[in-house]
């Protein structure tokens, strides 16, 4: 015996068909009289007279029926408690990512979760990938949005979006054009963060698959904003994506190119640790999220960005 047998039977008793019942089910009839014959053989007792018009209840069938009218009143009681619950979101979020996720979507999320969840307490947290997974393990942050490193056996991974990475120049830099390829990454000087910073990472990668050596002429561990100011200032150029550069590129004041040969794309996940237990009522956060990127995504506000569906 089980919830939806009893639901089943209670709809039938209610209409007194088997085949309104079904209708109103959304099920076909044979479905219905079988849920009905199993139940009849768990409680060993007929549970209906069948007539020219439609069923009966029996004795025993109107006794199961109080019951079965409890049962469902009780389950459908726990759905709405649990869906308020959800609805009202977690008492308190913090949510975690890497410093240009962070820089593009803390702000438009933050105003969808407020207006979303009005009682939660929201907290974000800027870091490096090497600070973020130890927060979302010790459960520092509950969510974390990062680029998906190549190694993320802890981590249970949703991508999200694949953003692409360019090479970031000097304003009026004549010698490049709009694209520029992976294997002359060695014959300029380059500005990146030291191993393991995931874009060093990738860099070095990137030279390895292409069989050269980068020029890295100075190694910069500290913010996006420094890099791009050392670039900007004309010491070198950088690997990032558009959207930690969209406004200096609007304003002149730094160039890019798209990598080629091969295109270079970096997966943005929404990350939870394996370790630890999902919250139901972080589900509702999760799907707020996901939502938000994609509009982000369509409406131009995350550049050079193509949602994981899109990808080729």
């Amino acid at each position: 015996m089980n919830s939806d047998d009893l639901e089943c039977f209670a709809r039938v008793a209610h209409c007194g068909s088997i085949s309104r019942a079904a209708m109103e089910l959304g099920s076909d009839q044979s479905k219905v009289s079988r849920q009905l014959l199993r139940l009849e053989a768990t409680v060993k007792s007929r549970l209906f007279h069948r007539n020219g018009r439609g069923v009966v209840l029996t004795d025993a069938g109107r006794t199961l029926l109080e019951h079965a009218k409890r049962v469902t009143r009780t389950i459908e009681e726990a759905r709405h408690a649990i869906h308020a619950l959800s609805e009202a979101g977690p008492a308190e979020l913090s949510i975690g990512a890497q410093p240009t996720i962070a820089r593009t979507l803390f702000g438009p999320l933050a105003t969808v979760l407020h207006e979303r969840f009005p009682h939660t307490r929201l907290r974000f947290v800027e870091g490096l990938a090497g600070q973020v997974l130890p927060w979302l393990t010790s459960g520092t942050v509950d969510l974390a949005l990062l680029y998906l490193p190549a190694h993320a056996g802890g981590l249970k991974a949703d991508i999200l979006l694949q953003e692409r990475v360019r090479l970031i120049t000097p304003a009026g830099e004549t010698g490049i054009g709009p694209e520029f390829a992976v294997r002359e990454l060695g014959n300029i000087p380059l500005i990146l963060p030291s191993a393991p910073h995931g874009m060093r990472l990738l860099a070095e990668s990137l030279a390895s698959r292409a069989g050269i050596a980068l020029h890295v002429v100075m190694e910069c561990d500290a913010s996006i904003s420094v890099i791009k100011r050392l670039v900007e200032t004309g010491c070198g150029y950088s690997l990032l994506p558009l959207a930690a550069v969209a406004e200096e590129a609007a304003l002149g004041r730094l160039g890019t190119a798209a990598l080629v040969g091969p295109e270079v794309w970096r997966d943005v996940a929404l990350a939870t640790p394996r370790n630890r237990t999902f919250n139901a009522d972080l589900w509702p956060v999760v799907n707020a999220v996901r939502q938000e990127v994609r509009d982000l995504v369509a409406n131009g506000s995350w550049p050079d960005t193509r949602l994981r569906d899109d990808a080729v």
